[in-house]
């Protein structure tokens, strides 16, 4: 399967446009597919069959994956099969009728005004690294973007003078506006973090890591868990918290959801939306003297 799953990943980056993320998930969930098939003795993608595929989903199930990964790979594998089909690889998509199992939905973890404020407020001493991570923390909450696209950003795609960053999710751009206080973390980040971390190098990305290179997922996951505990923040946070926050507290403000929903790339109007019923309920009081704190 390795041939077939090369041509499927260059299919996603040349014509599908894709982001690296989205190449590299498909890839590893069709890689651990074809090692289990392997094993079973199947190699050729000919042989797999709707009872294989399914060997392979209770496999997963025993193995107690989630129910949120087990269906995730399972769109990597009916894509993967669906594309083998249309391009003539295979007589039949062995993948068509499979089920996912069933998601319990939950509720995502919404800070309240209080809790981001104390979270902001913690990378205070002054250092390089801390003058960058409150530059990333504030442009999380400011945007509402994704992590991917935060350690993504290019010197490039920052309008410090007008206040906004360009997002880039394959052929998809858009361009999201911050406030005041982003900006002044992120002139402060420019004028006493960055060189200090590149050392003399020279990086394209915006945010480096303490070594001059990019800043990983990791690594910023590492830095929110960081600055939660030390805020006393007992929710399971993580880098998404800020984008969950960011949009139910915009909403629960009394902020359009249309212009919500753009500044997150949401396709639907209707998954923006959902952030409402989440709200804290006394977000919209704080809403103007915390989340709009010193509105440029």
């Amino acid at each position: 399967m390795t041939s077939e799953i090369k041509n499927f990943v260059n299919y996603l980056r040349d014509v599908k446009k894709t982001s690296r993320n989205t190449e590299v998930s498909y890839q590893r969930d069709l890689t651990q597919l074809a090692a289990f098939l392997e094993e079973k003795g199947i190699t050729e993608v000919g042989k797999i069959t709707r009872t294989s595929l399914n060997s392979y989903i209770l496999f997963l199930e025993k193995e107690g994956k989630a129910t949120t990964t087990i269906s995730r790979e399972l769109a990597s594998i009916k894509a993967f099969f669906h594309f083998l089909f249309r391009e003539g690889r295979i007589r039949r998509d062995p993948a068509e009728f499979l089920k996912a199992p069933k998601i319990e939905k939950k509720a995502p973890v919404i800070l309240t005004v209080n809790e981001v404020n104390a979270l902001l407020e913690q990378p205070m001493n002054g250092s390089p690294k801390e003058i960058r991570d409150k530059a990333m923390l504030e442009l999380l909450y400011a945007t509402g973007i994704r992590v991917s696209e935060l350690i993504g950003l290019s010197m490039n795609d920052l309008n410090l003078q007008v206040g906004y960053i360009t997002c880039r999710d394959g052929q998809k751009e858009r361009m999201v506006p911050f406030g005041r206080n982003a900006k002044q973390a992120m002139v402060r980040y420019l004028d006493q973090g960055r060189e200090a971390l590149l050392k003399g190098k020279e990086s394209e990305w915006l945010f480096t890591n303490c070594n001059g290179r990019a800043m990983s997922r990791q690594g910023f996951w590492k830095i929110i868990k960081c600055y939660g505990a030390k805020a006393g923040i007992e929710a399971d946070i993580t880098p998404h918290t800020l984008r969950h926050s960011f949009a139910a507290h915009l909403l629960r403000g009394g902020a359009d959801i249309h212009a919500v929903q753009a500044m997150l790339g949401h396709s639907d109007a209707a998954t923006t939306q959902m952030y409402a019923a989440y709200s804290d309920s006394t977000v919209r009081e704080a809403y103007r003297d915390a989340f709009m704190r010193k509105k440029a």
